[in-house]
């Protein structure tokens, strides 16, 4: 009788380890230049080089998962929906392509090189996530000319809805608020 109980357990145990097996696939997400900088800059338009970097990011995000506000004092990583890559990569790569449209240069990069006209340096404060509600980007930012030392310092802060409940979505939103951050650090660089 023993024998038959404890096979019995050991099946209950074996059936949830594959259960626990078989759970959702991982999903990978990425943020996307805006929708100025989907078309092809003209090369031709400006000879500047900007670097873009260093870029921070809230240690309460800085994970490979895609953290959930889930109300004013609580955030949850969801295991199953990730970042394709680290997220304040991403946000420079984000930046310097919509850059290269906005500007019309090509001489964008996240790389430091010697011969950089200006300098941009991004703090992301906020970086909020709220499937099926809205995207909250919150950053201060720093452009600095090269040559003289002159600096143009701003905060760009946008909320962004995201009706559909889906991750897709979420990102969509992102991507959108980091688009009009692109664009305030774009004037700055405009107005010297």
């Amino acid at each position: 009788m023993t024998r038959r109980i404890a096979a019995i357990a050991a099946a209950l145990a074996l059936a949830g380890l594959t259960a626990g097996c078989a759970s959702s696939p991982a999903n990978f997400f990425t943020l996307s230049p805006g929708a100025a900088a989907a078309s092809k800059p003209d090369a031709a338009s400006s000879k500047l080089v900007i670097v873009v970097g260093p870029v921070s990011i809230p240690a309460l995000v800085d994970m490979p998962q895609i953290v959930i506000r889930k109300g004013a004092n609580q955030v949850s990583p969801d295991q199953f929906n990730l970042w394709a890559s680290p997220l304040r990569n991403n946000i420079a790569q984000v930046v310097v392509a919509d850059l290269i449209v906005l500007l019309g240069t090509p001489n964008v990069s996240s790389v430091l090189t010697s011969d950089a006209d200006f300098r941009v340096a991004i703090d992301v404060q906020i970086f909020e996530s709220a499937p099926g509600d809205a995207a909250t980007l919150s950053a201060m930012w720093n452009v600095r000319r090269v040559k003289d030392g002159k600096t143009a310092t701003g905060r760009t802060t946008d909320r962004e809805a995201s009706a559909e409940k889906g991750y897709q979505a979420l990102a969509a939103a992102h991507s959108r608020a980091l688009a009009r951050l692109s664009a305030d650090i774009a004037d700055a660089i405009r107005g010297f």
